[in-house]
């Protein structure tokens, strides 16, 4: 193994970051170069990605990556899931993509059911239905704008920039999982489904698996940077899939995670995937990893909760940050005040105390909350709705665990990680935080050839980064216990 710097743009729903990842003599150390915000933009009522926008940061990135690191590797990128950008003939997108918050979706399941049912659509594709997800997207995008499909390729988000990088016109599969359009077991694009749905197929590339190359940094970027054929690499474009790829783990199947960041992804890694009506009403879904496995997992609405009330806060002018946050919770009676995270009520931008409120009074738990109270039922009601899918999770798949990996930048709120080992009643071992950027520079690593695989891969995260053990309060098992009968998620 010798000394190689891999670019890895690793994008969330708030804000993006370039990272460099330098891999010598066995380990792995990280220097950002570059962040930048990445929120929906709002546009006469409906919710957009600024594409234009975040091809100018990724272009700053490799301006100041290559300002600190002539000998760069490969580039590559990750994302959220779902999104995607329709281009036209001429290679230019037909609208901004829309963002999956966008209020266009809110009836289109319904309207789909009645082309494929609901379980037959968990069959074919074991997702986790979302209204978020393309397949519903895509429904309501053809119903406004069918104009926008005619000579048209449709590429996931992450698939759109690096197209825009290397003029690659592929879709990945861990990201295209998410779609909900993917046949499970082939691991393709269901095209059945998709002609039900009245969806073109001539919109849908070619699926490559992650941890191959794209191509090279095109001649006019190259000639803009000042710089050779940089590589371009598809690795786990999905977030989640790259993330999970850097969970310190030992053993084959033994182990459960949470990816924590706006949403908490709960679940654990699998050969198969599983399409059961048990799993269908968990619900677990059957996203795509890297080598060929699949992350079991369900959707938490994760720290979106708390970001949003913070947003909402300081747009007030409060200037609170998430130290006060948790600050506040802490001093807050335990266990009081609980919701469902998944509440649909929670899946738009918005007053998010208002609305916890709002529960609170429908389900008679008590009636003006203090801002206190409700940050502490958000905390405690994330931290049931985990031992609630993990309890699931280890019924459907007859496993029992020893402790919860938690990885991403939710592990940096200590008392979310307490209350979570509290709740389930095992450790929680959290770290590392940059779990995502560590997962992309590991899949540019495996197409390099620097990393032999994910074991490989997993034994270097542990040699390089720092993990924090969380053990449960034994005192408190039974305050979480009597929560745990209260509410249902």
């Amino acid at each position: 193994m010798g000394t190689k710097t891999y670019l890895a743009f690793d994008f969330g729903a708030s804000s993006g970051r370039a990272i460099l990842g330098k891999i010598e003599n066995g380990k792995m150390s990280l220097t950002e170069v570059h962040r930048f915000a990445n929120g929906p933009q709002d546009i006469n009522g409906e919710l957009y990605w600024d594409f234009n926008g975040q091809i100018a940061s990724i272009k700053e990135g490799i301006r100041k990556a290559l300002a600190v690191e002539k000998n760069i590797a490969s580039i590559a990128i990750d994302t959220w899931g779902v999104d995607y950008v329709l281009f036209k003939k001429d290679g230019t997108p037909a609208r901004m993509p829309y963002n999956y918050r966008d209020p266009r979706t809110d009836n289109i399941p319904a309207e789909v059911f009645k082309l494929v049912s609901e379980e037959d659509l968990y069959r074919r594709t074991g997702i986790q239905m979302m209204q978020l997800n393309t397949l519903y997207q895509l429904y309501a995008h053809k119903k406004a704008h069918p104009e926008d499909f005619e000579d048209a390729t449709l590429l996931l988000i992450p698939d759109a920039m690096t197209y825009m990088l290397s003029g690659a016109m592929t879709c990945e599969y861990t990201e295209a999982s998410t779609s909900n359009l993917l046949d499970a077991n082939a691991r393709d694009w269901d095209f059945e489904l998709i002609d039900k749905l009245g969806l073109p197929r001539s919109i849908f590339p070619k699926i490559v698996k992650p941890c191959t190359p794209a191509g090279t940094l095109l001649p006019s970027l190259q000639q803009e940077f000042g710089c050779g054929p940089i590589p371009v690499v598809k690795i786990g474009a999905h977030d989640t899939a790259s993330a999970v790829a850097s969970v310190p783990a030992t053993g084959e199947g033994q182990w459960a995670y949470v990816s924590c960041g706006t949403w908490a992804l709960l679940g654990a890694e699998t050969n198969q995937p599983l399409m059961t009506d048990e799993t269908r009403q968990v619900p677990l879904t059957n996203e795509g990893g890297l080598e060929d496995k699949i992350r079991f997992l369900t959707n938490i609405m994760g720290t979106w909760l708390l970001q949003e009330t913070k947003r909402v806060w300081n747009e007030a002018g409060r200037n609170v940050s998430f130290g006060d946050i948790c600050a506040m919770a802490e001093k807050a009676s335990p266990c009081c005040y609980l919701v469902n995270p998944n509440d649909s009520r929670f899946l738009t931008p918005g007053d998010m105390p208002a609305r916890v409120r709002e529960i609170c009074r429908e389900t008679k738990q008590g009636e003006n909350l203090s801002d206190a109270e409700v940050v502490r039922c958000l905390y405690d009601s994330l931290a049931l709705c985990f031992r609630e899918k993990l309890m699931k999770l280890e019924k459907v798949l007859g496993a029992k665990y020893q402790c919860l990996n938690i990885v991403g930048g939710g592990t940096k709120d200590s008392l979310l990680m307490q209350l979570t080992a509290d709740a389930i009643g095992i450790p929680v071992v959290a770290g590392p935080i940059e779990a995502t950027s560590i997962g992309n520079i590991i899949g540019q690593a495996i197409a390099d050839g620097e990393l032999h695989g994910l074991n490989d891969a997993r034994n270097m995260v542990r040699r390089s980064f720092e993990v924090e053990t969380y053990q449960p309060k034994a005192g408190d098992k039974e305050l979480w216990n009597t929560a745990a009968t209260k509410i249902r998620h």
